[in-house]
């Protein structure tokens, strides 16, 4: 498959340390994958659905110990503690690796490993960053399959150069008290070992492309952010493109997804999704800052995907996709979950394998179960999915929830104001989340769990590059989840998120008005389209009042911010403590 000296003699020295019984290399051909899955099926690995009702569609059951991303396990390596920052669970480099190759030990003894070449981004794009992973699971294999772009490929795209991001994964026991997933940004390179789960183990996904990415992007001058990427498509067929950041459970797959409200279809404005969850940017030839999604597929939460919260995601769904930790309609051979729709299955088996019956109370799908599914399946992918140039982008969204503080959207003052605003970025907690409801969890420009590096860097990286932007983005806030007195939604969301972005486009345009505040320039209450909005109560007073800024709130989250601050240290950029201090100062005139 290659006669690349790094990859090889990489090769040989993990082969002796998880002592495989064989190596199989991946070459992306549909004969080989077609194989995997049989195999994958005939050893309880996966289950296959019903090819009339779901096309090459595939069921897979984690451990019970083994449904979610571990924050608590997830590391950070660097020769230097401050590197990693306060932010980042550290430990040094040598006496990690010491920890790890005692668990690698002889854990692929009696497995296969198998060897992925894949490409984050479009192979030969000037955004593309090639990984090897090595893993002892066929689940993993199928997933990155549909993940990345991988196979034969890759490798011939490498040729010689030893510059690739090195992943080894191990099942081991699945043991969660000797679970770890390590990251070595200064070796290019990602461990994990005793998981089974996607979001610890397909190590192209957050590993590489965020946490590994963003050290990369720090040391070449670029951005890798937590973003969907969307273009918005006007009637006369100009489409302009849109990064966001939201933290979970704030709707980010539903926007990059967005279906435009009755109003607007009948006009002919359209959106496309080039990406649902992560953006690289890059300052392109004509001064303006240009995105690629580096992902190939969607690894998206199954629970609440419906045909009213996102039609998009559920077709995309139908076919080709690897559904993890759902229920099993043993009737027909079909999936299920909670929020799919109001009639479970009369017959069916839970996540765990266990017969089930939605009468008893408990759910059948586990809360984080997924799907996998191909990105070009996408009823709305962008036909610029694959366009190695990316697409241009006009304005920076961060968002968050919270029920009183923030506006429906706000537009920062400048590109500085505005990454201090992505630094403040918070959410408050819901009942789906354990612990207290109302809790304010800060995570700037939602990348908290994801900085591969120490979080006042990062900042500084952005304050950098915004002085190497000739034409930036401008930058937004969004809060689409305002509460009333009875804590019950007052904007609509979903599609009608559409005419805020419309707003911001504008504002792009120098087309739309706006009004001077402590906090940012709001839209003028008029300015925000609500025809067709009546039957839902939205009037133009709801319209002002979804816009007013209660200062005394802001002032009690300045404070909280100013903690946040001062928990990242001495690194934090003087520019965003000015940022602080002016901000203070405006709201208490």
């Amino acid at each position: 498959m290659t006669t690349n000296k790094a990859v090889l003699t990489w090769l040989e020295e993990m082969k002796a340390l998880v002592k495989p019984d064989k190596v199989v290399w991946i070459d992306g051909s549909k004969e080989q994958t077609e194989a995997l899955r049989a195999e994958a099926c005939a050893n309880g690995e996966l289950i296959k659905l019903n090819p009339e009702k779901l096309p090459n569609c595939y069921l897979h059951r984690t451990a019970v110990n083994d449904v979610a991303r571990v924050e608590n396990r997830t590391f950070i390596c660097t020769s230097k503690k401050e590197d990693a920052g306060a932010t980042n669970n550290w430990c040094d480099p040598k006496e990690m690796y010491d920890k790890l190759y005692k668990l690698y030990d002889g854990s692929m003894v009696g497995r296969t490993m198998y060897v992925i070449p894949y490409s984050m981004s479009v192979v030969g794009s000037p955004f593309a960053k090639i990984g090897i992973e090595l893993t002892d699971s066929i689940y993993v294999v199928l997933n990155m399959l549909i993940m990345t772009r991988a196979g034969q490929n890759v490798l011939d795209a490498l040729g010689d150069n030893p510059d690739f991001v090195k992943g080894l994964h191990a099942r081991k026991d699945i043991d969660e008290e000797n679970r770890y997933i390590v990251h070595f940004p200064e070796d290019n390179t990602i461990m994990s070992v005793n998981s089974g789960y996607g979001g610890n183990v397909l190590l192209g996904k957050k590993c590489f492309a965020l946490r590994i990415a963003s050290y990369l992007a720090h040391k070449e001058g670029w951005l890798a952010e937590h973003m969907l990427i969307l273009g918005l498509e006007n009637p006369q067929g100009e489409i302009r493109y849109i990064c966001a950041a939201f933290p979970s459970a704030c709707g980010k797959t539903n926007l990059a997804m967005l279906i435009p409200p009755e109003l607007y279809r009948k006009q002919g404005y359209k959106v496309w999704c080039v990406g649902d969850d992560i953006a690289w940017l890059r300052v392109g030839p004509d001064g303006r800052l240009w995105a690629v999604n580096p992902e190939n597929g969607f690894f998206g939460v199954a629970p609440g995907t419906n045909l009213k919260s996102n039609p998009n995601a559920l077709r995309t769904t139908e076919r080709d996709t690897i559904f993890t930790n759902v229920v099993l309609n043993t009737d027909d051979n079909t999936v299920w979950w909670e929020g799919l729709n109001k009639t479970p299955p009369v017959h069916a088996v839970n996540w765990k394998g266990e017969p089930w019956d939605a009468s008893s109370g408990e759910k059948g799908a586990h809360p984080n179960s997924r799907f996998t599914a191909v990105a070009e399946n996408c009823p709305c992918i962008s036909s610029e999915f694959n366009n190695p140039q990316g697409v241009p982008i006009d304005a920076i969204i961060f968002g968050g929830r919270r029920a009183k503080t923030a506006p429906l959207v706000y537009q920062s003052f400048d590109w500085n104001h505005g990454v201090f605003v992505g630094s403040a970025m918070a959410s408050e907690t819901t009942a789906a989340a354990a612990g207290a409801v109302g809790v304010v969890r800060r995570d700037p420009m939602a990348m908290l769990p994801f900085c591969g590096y120490n979080m006042g860097d990062y900042f500084a990286h952005w304050i950098q590059m915004g002085t190497k932007i000739p034409h930036a983005p401008k930058i937004f806030n969004v809060n689409w989840f305002r509460t009333d007195a009875e804590g019950h939604f007052i904007w609509p969301g979903f599609g009608d998120n559409m005419r805020v972005l419309l707003w911001i486009l504008a504002r792009c345009d120098g087309t739309a008005d706006a009004v001077e505040t402590p906090i940012g320039y709001l839209p003028v209450p008029e300015d925000i389209n609500i025809e067709g909005l009546e039957s839902e109560g939205i009037t133009v007073d709801v319209i002002r009042d979804l816009l007013s800024v209660d200062s005394s709130l802001w002032l009690e989250d300045a404070k909280g911010l100013r903690e946040f601050y001062n928990k990242i240290g001495d690194r934090m950029p003087k520019e965003l403590l000015d940022q602080l201090d002016a901000f203070e100062a405006r709201l208490k005139k």
